[in-house]
């Protein structure tokens, strides 16, 4: 099996190439085994180098508004109040853990998107 560590970008271009010989391969084969390990690999180089960051929460939040139709009224059984409401989505008061808590449960937006910091206006 000629797998080596993806450490150029020479190195990753030809990973993927061998990854786009191996696609149709038939499961528990070692070409099979093979197509995992580059995959992984090409994972790992991946994350190093084209990680991609998380959106901002509030932004996220807009997105998922705008994509569902919904409006702000809307967020109020998982933020709370109107005017909390109109807080958080203004950047004047952070996300309480309970609040993404109830959006990630209620609305299912990517915990690991709503915990990231949000820059609180002045």
């Amino acid at each position: 099996m000629d797998i080596r560590p993806i450490k150029t970008e020479k190195d990753y271009e030809w990973a993927l190439a061998e990854i786009e010989k191996l696609l149709d391969v038939k499961p528990d084969t070692p070409d099979s085994d093979r197509l995992d390990v580059l995959v992984t690999l090409v994972e790992a180089y991946e994350d190093e180098h084209y990680s991609i960051p998380l959106p901002d929460p509030i932004e996220m939040i807009q997105y998922y508004m705008e994509s569902r139709g919904l409006t702000r009224r809307d967020l109020e059984p998982y933020i709370g109040t109107r005017a909390r409401v109109s807080e958080i989505m203004n950047k004047k008061r952070p996300l309480t853990l309970n609040m993404i808590r109830k959006l990630h449960t209620g609305l299912g937006i990517s915990g690991d998107v709503l915990l990231q910091p949000v820059t609180i206006a002045a």
